[in-house]
């Protein structure tokens, strides 16, 4: 009778498995982890995978192989702290209430980290975060420059040899732009093993390593490259710079140029260019470092990885070496977005996106509860070619001059105030402009070289852009309210463009 029981045991243990549905092992996991790189200043120009093929990026070039380009992706502002509160909320600069460089983000803006760390998930941020004080937002680690410095002061690393030609320290706007933009494409005072990028990436897959078996959420900032262009010494004369690309910009763009770019030489320009491409080739290996780890530890297959440079830069684009404007090397930058085995391989997507867009992509792919305070709509129907286009229509601000963007697949639109001469060290010298408006062909002048807006037969065009700017402003602004639908467009726009940052250095630490 035992053995008649035991016999019938295994037949029902049997029975009870699923031989029609056997385990596929070649099946990726289920996506659980959020990884976001960002480079800072990178101009999408720059990049092979953008189809530049002086600069070496194979680590991006590869991440994008095995993943989603997307060509025309729009930073909300072109100003670092503005954009990268932004891009960790989903929610407009304006909405952030973080539109000028120093203002302290806000402690009830509810991040990404936020948001996962109430799911479950163990969040960090390394590098720069650009917060402008001292709390955590949501991040249960974090890690910034001053913790590098930290750790140098008992672990200085090799020393440079006298003999070794290194870059003075970065005083831009105090010293000629010749210098702090490094004109003599001059490394820093590190070699590879030592320098801040590489410790970041070292932090970071340490990381990776001991939350390999949690869910996590990271986000990993590089100072590259941003001026003054960091490299480490192994880096020196990797470009030459005759052999550097430099736009010529137009006649339009003279009143723009700000003073201290104005008695640049072509030769300077072209060493500054060569700087900027050794610094994004750096940045480029230490991505390297973490995708390489990220593959090795087995977490390339449940894991969501996106880069992108917190805005574009201009490199000699319309006379100048700076973001803060709307023409497109500076707004637009790199997108790319990796899961191994859940997003298409070598996609390439053309329709307009915006970095606001990141945030509620990331939460559903990985199946987390939406974010209710998100202003962004989620990339993953384009993605998976559920659908075709995704926005009419993109917008950028810069409220520190004043000024918005609206920008549709055929047209852009730009209003300033012009009360002021350009902020943030950039004066031109030129008395304030007063109101301006511009509208660029973006399919006949992708250039941006003429202003179209006092054409009378584009009269319809800039009232229709213009509605859409305001309306934009009226749905995401937390004090719409506060500016009457009755008064004229260009009033309207003047209230929408004066910065809400009252208090931009209160607790700034």
């Amino acid at each position: 009778m035992r053995y008649l029981f035991g016999l019938l045991y295994l037949l029902i243990s049997f029975a009870c498995q699923s031989p029609t549905q056997p385990e596929n092992v070649d099946e990726p996991n289920e996506l659980q982890n959020v990884l976001i790189i960002i480079g800072d200043d990178h101009s999408a120009n720059v990049l092979g995978a953008y189809g530049n093929n002086v600069i070496k990026t194979p680590n991006l070039d590869r991440m994008a192989a095995r993943g989603v380009r997307f060509n025309r992706a729009y930073a909300n502002a072109p100003l670092c702290s503005a954009s990268r509160q932004s891009l960790i909320t989903g929610r407009y600069p304006h909405a952030t209430g973080v539109t000028l460089l120093r203002t302290s983000f806000p402690e009830e803006q509810v991040t990404i980290a936020d948001h996962l760390k109430d799911e479950g998930y163990v969040t960090g941020i390394i590098g720069k975060n650009h917060f402008n004080n001292r709390k955590n937002h949501g991040f249960d680690v974090k890690i910034e420059r001053k913790d590098y410095y930290t750790y140098l002061e008992d672990n200085p690393g090799r020393e440079v040899p006298d003999s070794v030609a290194v870059r003075p320290q970065w005083k831009p706007f105090r010293d000629p732009a010749r210098i702090w933009l490094n004109a003599d494409a001059l490394p820093g005072n590190h070699y590879d093993a030592d320098d801040i990028g590489t410790w970041y990436s070292q932090r970071a897959n340490q990381f990776l390593t001991d939350h390999q078996d949690t869910s996590f959420c990271l986000v990993v900032g590089f100072h590259e490259p941003h001026s003054p262009f960091n490299f480490p010494i192994e880096y020196a004369q990797k470009y030459d710079p005759a052999n550097m690309p430099l736009p010529q910009g137009s006649p339009e763009d003279d009143q723009w140029v700000p003073q201290i770019f104005q008695d640049l030489t072509e030769e300077e320009r072209q060493g500054i260019v060569s700087a900027y491409y050794a610094s994004t080739e750096y940045l480029d290996k230490n991505i390297g470092l973490i995708l390489n780890k990220l593959d090795s530890l087995g977490l390339a297959e449940n894991t969501i990885v996106v880069y992108l440079g917190d805005h574009g830069y201009l490199l000699n684009d319309h006379k100048r070496f700076e973001k803060h404007m709307m023409w497109e090397p500076a707004v637009q930058a790199p997108l790319l977005m990796q899961a191994v085995g859940h997003l298409p391989e070598g996609e390439v997507l053309e329709p307009m996106a915006e970095f606001v867009d990141v945030v509620p992509t990331l939460l559903e792919a990985i199946q987390a509860p939406s974010l209710a305070s998100v202003q962004g709509k989620s990339l993953l129907p384009l993605i998976q070619q559920e659908n075709n286009t995704h926005k009419n229509y993109v917008f950028s601000e810069f409220l520190a001059d004043n000024k918005a963007m609206v920008r549709s697949d055929h047209w852009k639109y730009i209003f300033t105030t012009g009360k002021r001469d350009l902020a943030q060290g950039y004066a031109t010298g030129n008395p304030a402009p007063g109101i301006t408006h511009r509208l660029y062909d973006m399919i006949n002048d992708p250039n941006e070289t003429k202003n179209l807006y006092a054409d009378p037969v584009l009269a319809d065009t800039v009232r229709h852009l213009q509605s859409q700017l305001i309306n934009w402003f009226r749905q995401t602004h937390p004090d719409s309210d506060t500016v009457s639908p009755n008064e004229t467009v260009e009033q309207q726009l003047v209230s929408f463009c004066e910065p809400p940052d009252e208090n931009a250095n209160v607790g700034a630490q």
